[in-house]
Order: C-alpha cells, then structure tokens, then sequence
C-alpha cells in the first residue's frame, strides 16, 4: 500500500468523476471524491435533466392546443409555475442522491465540499481545511456560467438561476444565440413568457451546418421568439418596472428577467492548477493528452473542464478510459470523432458528423448532399406550422455518409440511431437499401434525394 490516503482523489462528482470513482473503488482502489454542490454535477443538477423537464412541460402546453385538430375539447386550461418548478427539484433530488449512494456502496468516500489542489498529490478540502494526499487525481470539475462585464450585470441572471426562479416572468430577454440560449428561449415562449433573444452574431447556432442554423431561426419565430441579430449588451439598468438593457446599435429593451446565455468556461480558476503543475488554456481549459494526462503525469482531467467536446456522455466516456488506461494497463483513448448530439429546441435538433461547410473545405467537391423538408402529418391537423428538415452530406464515389443533421419532431430520437450508421461507415446505399417504416418520420432519411432536385439552394 502507497504512503498516500487515496489511490486516486476526484474533485468533482459529476458524470464523469462519478463513473471514474465508482470504476476505481470497484477495483477495490482507496477513492475519495470531493464535490462542492449536489452529487450528480452540471447534468443532473442544472443542466440537461431538468431542461429537459422544462422542454417536456412547454411541450405538454403546445400538445394541449393542437389537440382542438384531433378532436380534443379542454377548457379553462391553467399552467403553475411552481409545480413544475419544484416537482423538477425533487427528481434532481433524487438522482443526486443515486449518485451519492452509487460512490458510498462502493466503498468511495464523499466529501461535499469545495477542494482545491495544494501540489500534484496534495488537496485541501477548503471548508474542513483538511488535505488529503493521492497517488492519482482526476479533475472532473466541469464548466459554470460566463457573462460579459458589462455595467449592471449583476442584475442578471445565468442558465444555473432558471430552475429557481420564484415567479415565471411575464417577460423575459435571453442573451445568447448558443444552444443554451436557443433551449430556453423555445422553454418559455411555450409556457407563455413573451421572449427576445437577442445575438450579436447573424445566425442562431454558431459551429452548426449552415441550413440547420437557418432552420432554426424559423422555428424560433414561429414559436413567436423576437430573435434580433447583430446586437450586444452594453448596460443593464434595474427599473421600477423590471429591467431596462441598452444595446450597441442604441436600441434598448424592457424586460421582467434578462438571462445571459453567452457560454460557459472551465472551472479552474480557484482550483490550484498552477500550484499543482496543471496547464490550462487562455481559457481556463485544463490542457490534456489523447490520453487525458495533463502537463503534470499522476494528474487527469475528463469532461467539460478540458474543453472538448462538452457531452455528459462524452465525459463518462473519457471517465471510463481513464480507469482503462491508469488502473487496467489498457491504454484507451476516447475517440471524440462522429458524437451524436441534439439540441432541445421546440422542435429539436439531432445531428452527427461534420457540417457540409466542414466537409466543402476537406473533400472540395468531391462531396454529395441529400435533403428534403415537409410538414409532418401530425402537423396537418393539428395545424401546426413546424416543419421537418432533413440532410445527409455524402463523400467519395462509395457516398459514405460523413454527415447527418435534423430539425423536427422527434429528431433527438432518429440521431442516436443514425449516429450508429456514421460510427459504422455505412454509405448512402446501405440508407437506401434499408426498407422504410411507414408512415414515420424516420423513414424520410432512407428515402432522400440530391438536394439539386429539391431546387435548394447550396449553403456553407
């Protein structure tokens, strides 16, 4: 047995800390797992879980309306804030508590609270003021929010905020053309809150497909989102009111909540990361190997701290090759290339694989592209406007599929299984060979034609 407490110390018991400590203790290594908020991290404590419960709720509102189409009478129909709000809570609560339970029956020791490195072995519990020393750390700390300095952003709130909020406002600016943004402008809109989103950029989506990027642009407006482009805050002033925000190009607007969706950084700026011999980006990023070793060799990072690609699945991922790598004497490498992921937009997004500018730039014209939209047939008597928008972007004389983004119903679902054609290397006729299901939405993707018979227009 080392000299040391642990054989591997995480700080942060997010995803993948806690795939990484439960992995490590299962081996029957000494684990100690440091975590200052709720056990369960950005995910599950005030990120994709209960966004995802906000998504489900503005959902059930729109599905309420359409129903008139099919049929459906429903009067004096209401919606609370409050319940929503703290029934989310209360499944935050318990899954934070599955994961405490997960590292504690699996002989880690938890400490809830903030750690900080001390030296490449050493960590100081920063409330108990305890240190403990290990062989190995893994830093798992994530991501937090970032906002402009701009006069009066104290007045504002971040993504961590909305699941808190006493009151639902009646009206509500989201700074942000990101994904974060974008989910929550679609949230509240359908819960009945007048939203502005408000980019300094020209296209929602920015790193995304170009067509995708145009496409929900259309769907924010249809929802009734005022998006305004080419705009930046420059002061928030707190008004009887509510808010009053000024913006670069002189206009200004009034507001009950102002929501600052411009990004999220890494956590490392209170972590001890020079004092451990830890590089870090201009960014704050933790610097990091294939391999997830950073600049100091007992010492690893996984997750949204290195800046990657910034998935909780990812971060289990890179957790569990980790264990490999350290403790199994396999040495693995995560491979980040084809990740399937969506955006919960109203509708959503699902893509995988690289955009068409991406592939324009790799491949010049040696690239075919696929699309279609149309109005699903739910659509059609519900009377809804959202239509469904599909491309697949091919390379090579084989047409193996290299890329594959959707915008509609449903599209989260299609993409975890599309995904698994990408990893594969299938090509465009193994799509076409495939039989449809009809009548579904999926079976559009095996059905696609070349986007110059759909007389669209190529975008990069």
């Amino acid at each position: 047995m080392s000299d040391y407490d642990y054989d591997l110390f995480v700080i942060g018991a997010g995803s993948g800390g806690v795939r990484s400590g439960r992995l490590a203790a299962q081996l029957g290594k000494r684990v100690g797992v440091a975590e200052e908020s709720l056990p369960g991290g950005t995910c599950v404590v005030r990120g994709c879980v209960p966004k995802k419960y906000l998504v489900y709720g503005a959902d059930f509102g729109e599905a309420i309306e359409k129903s008139k189409g099919f049929g459906w009478s429903v009067e004096n129909v209401t919606f609370d804030w409050g319940t929503l709000r703290d029934n989310i809570q209360t499944e935050v609560n318990r899954l934070s508590g599955i994961y405490s339970t997960i590292l504690e029956k699996n002989g880690a020791d938890l400490f809830r609270e903030r750690a900080e490195l001390v030296d490449a072995h050493t960590i100081r519990l920063c409330k108990s003021g305890v240190t403990k020393t290990a062989e190995t750390i893994l830093i798992a700390v994530g991501g937090s929010p970032w906002s402009p300095n701009i006069k009066g952003i104290e007045h504002a709130i971040v993504s961590d905020d909305i699941f808190h909020l006493p009151e639902q406002p009646k009206r509500m600016l989201i700074i942000g053309g990101g994904y974060i943004a974008c989910e929550f402008a679609g949230v509240f809109a359908g819960l009945g809150t007048d939203v502005i989103q408000a980019y300094r950029g020209g296209r929602l989506l920015n790193g995304f497909d170009a067509e995708v990027r145009d496409e929900v642009g259309a769907l924010q407006k249809r929802n009734g989102i005022d998006t305004r482009f080419n705009i930046s805050p420059t002061e928030i002033r707190k008004t009887d009111g509510g808010f009053i925000v000024a913006f670069s190009d002189g206009s200004k607007i009034g507001t009950d909540c102002v929501l600052m969706a411009t990004g999220r950084r890494p956590k490392t700026d209170t972590l001890g990361v020079k004092a451990a011999g830890v590089d870090v980006d201009s960014n704050g990023a933790v610097k990091v190997d294939k391999f997830s070793r950073t600049t100091q060799p007992n010492i690893y990072a996984v997750g949204d701290v290195t800046n990657r690609i910034n998935l909780t699945p990812v971060a289990i991922r890179e957790g569990a090759a980790f264990i490999e790598t350290v403790y199994k004497d396999n040495p693995t490498a995560f491979d980040h290339d084809n990740i399937a992921s969506a955006v919960f937009t109203r509708p959503p997004v699902g893509t995988c694989g690289i955009s068409e500018g991406e592939a324009r730039k790799r491949y010049g014209d040696d690239v075919t592209v696929y699309t279609t939209s149309f109005r699903p047939m739910k659509n059609v008597l519900s009377g809804s406007e959202h239509r469904c928008f599909m491309k697949v972007i091919t390379q090579g004389k084989k047409e193996i599929v290299i890329g594959v983004h959707l915008v509609g119903d449903d599209s989260a679902e299609m993409i975890q299984m599309v995904g698994i054609a990408i990893k594969a290397k299938l090509t465009k006729a193994d799509f076409d060979s495939t039989c449809a299901v009809h009548p579904t939405i999926a079976e559009e993707i095996v059905t696609l034609k070349p986007r110059e018979l759909n007389k669209t227009t190529v975008v990069t």
